[in-house]
């Protein structure tokens, strides 16, 4: 076939495809009926066009060559946590994320372990020096394999998130970042922080709210001198993301993100790529009629691969009401491998790049969030903000927003506030609690509370079973 294939054919300026759309709305107004303003304030448009890009199109700093499949594993009893994950990596997995509560031996844990071939992650509702010296210890004393390749280890420190989540500090201000301080000080060189985002977007913050907060709560860290003195040119920050069931926009957030990232990181002479670790959002998932959790989280983890995330952690589709289980744990890892080898979603590394409408949403949304950091940062920085509870405010006023169109029906979820099945029954498989605990905890910032869209519906159809 030649290669000059359209040559044959006239190109097709922006205003004549417009001035021949507006010809078939047959005097409708263009803007109305076709113009849509996103939540952020984003005016999309029918169709996108060259003409509307002054610029080529630069790319995007750290786009990774692949991404990696990534299963949760919890830490409880470590004989089977070192089970869960040894089965998991020959299922399929390519990395896994440790959650733990407390301290455990890491030789049970990572007994037979594949450290040249798995990345691991770790995720502790606890801060302890001791024993992430204890941890770090581990992994470098670990004989590298025959091409010298050891473990590849993300530590995923975040004082500030637990602050954000639990509404206090893991001790004390002081306390807690003179322990971050002293490891920095012998392990900078390893990727020891991270930035946990997923909360701003689980308790309903919209697209530009979540990159601007995610940027400011990594710019109180990089304020610290001991964090951009140190080696950390060598390391990766690290962001955990929730991806939501806005297709386009999700990828084009990733992209954002790392942008602004650049930025940012570029102000300090520091390395200006980012590490993404990238799970579908609890926010849209539901009780009622859960095997549509399913599709969700497969168009999710689509946005978080198309957007470029290193790292991709699916949610089991009963994760809200039932128990870890290896049916719905090898379910969630099915989902990615089936993207992954079946559907060649690996096939291609940056598969976004140079679309007009997802580079068009990509920066205005960049520039949206890079003016609200701006003001976060004029109004004395995220902390501030935080204890001042402006950022709380923002993210209910945003979530209020998202309910009243969901309670309204123009926000659909299928099975839930659109084509329910009346004869569902969910009230005797709960395992875990679903909804919003409130904890009578003396805190000393309000907590940013995570709530799914569908829980008053749930809780309303539960207590009429």
């Amino acid at each position: 076939m030649s290669d000059f294939l359209f040559d044959g054919f006239d190109e097709v300026s922006a205003k004549q495809w417009k001035q021949k759309i507006q010809y078939d709305l047959k005097g409708a107004d263009y803007n109305e009926t076709l113009v849509w303003q996103s939540p952020e304030g984003l005016n999309v448009k029918p169709f996108y066009h060259q003409d509307d890009f002054k610029e080529d199109f630069q790319p995007i700093p750290g786009q990774p060559q692949s991404w990696a499949i990534a299963q949760q594993v919890f830490i409880d009893d470590e004989k089977i946590a070192n089970n869960i994950a040894l089965d998991a990596l020959e299922r399929g997995a390519e990395a896994i994320i440790f959650t733990a509560a407390e301290d455990f031996d890491p030789r049970i844990v990572f007994k037979d372990f594949p450290f040249e071939t798995a990345t691991i992650y770790f995720n502790l509702t606890f801060l302890s020096e001791a024993f992430y010296t204890k941890l770090i210890k581990f992994f470098s004393h670990l004989p590298a394999n025959s091409v010298g390749k050891n473990a590849t280890v993300f530590y995923n420190i975040d004082i500030i998130g637990n602050l954000t989540r639990t509404g206090n500090w893991f001790h004390n201000l002081k306390k807690d970042h003179e322990i971050l301080e002293n490891i920095f000080q012998k392990y900078a060189s390893e990727n020891l922080l991270s930035i946990d985002a997923t909360l701003y977007q689980n308790a309903g913050a919209n697209t530009v709210q979540q990159l601007a907060y995610a940027l400011a709560h990594a710019n109180e860290y990089l304020n610290h001198e001991f964090v951009t003195s140190s080696a950390v040119e060598r390391s990766s920050l690290t962001f955990n993301l929730a991806i939501g069931s806005n297709y386009f926009f999700e990828i084009a957030k990733i992209r954002a993100l790392r942008k602004l990232y650049a930025t940012l990181a570029k102000e300090y002479n520091l390395k200006e790529t980012c590490h993404i670790i990238a799970t579908p959002s609890k926010r849209d998932k539901t009780l009622y009629d859960f095997n549509v959790n399913l599709l969700r989280s497969t168009t999710e983890c689509m946005s978080a691969v198309l957007g470029g995330a290193d790292t991709v952690c699916n949610l089991s589709y009963d994760a809200l009401y039932h128990k870890s289980n290896e049916f719905g744990e090898r379910i969630s890892r099915n989902q990615l491998l089936i993207l992954k080898y079946e559907s060649y979603f690996d096939a291609v590394s940056n598969p976004s790049d140079g679309t007009y409408y997802i580079e068009n949403v990509t920066d205005e949304l960049a520039e949206k969030a890079l003016q609200l950091f701006k003001e976060i940062e004029k109004g004395g920085g995220f902390l501030k903000q935080l204890k001042e509870g402006i950022i709380q405010k923002k993210i209910k006023e945003s979530a209020e927003k998202e309910q009243q169109l969901f309670d309204s029906g123009k926000l659909k979820l299928l099975g839930t506030n659109y084509h329910p099945n009346k004869k569902d029954r969910m009230k005797d498989d709960l395992e875990l609690f679903p909804f919003v605990k409130n904890n009578p905890v003396k805190t000393i910032i309000a907590p940013i509370v995570e709530k799914r869209l569908a829980e008053k519906v749930e809780q309303e159809r539960i207590s009429n079973e």
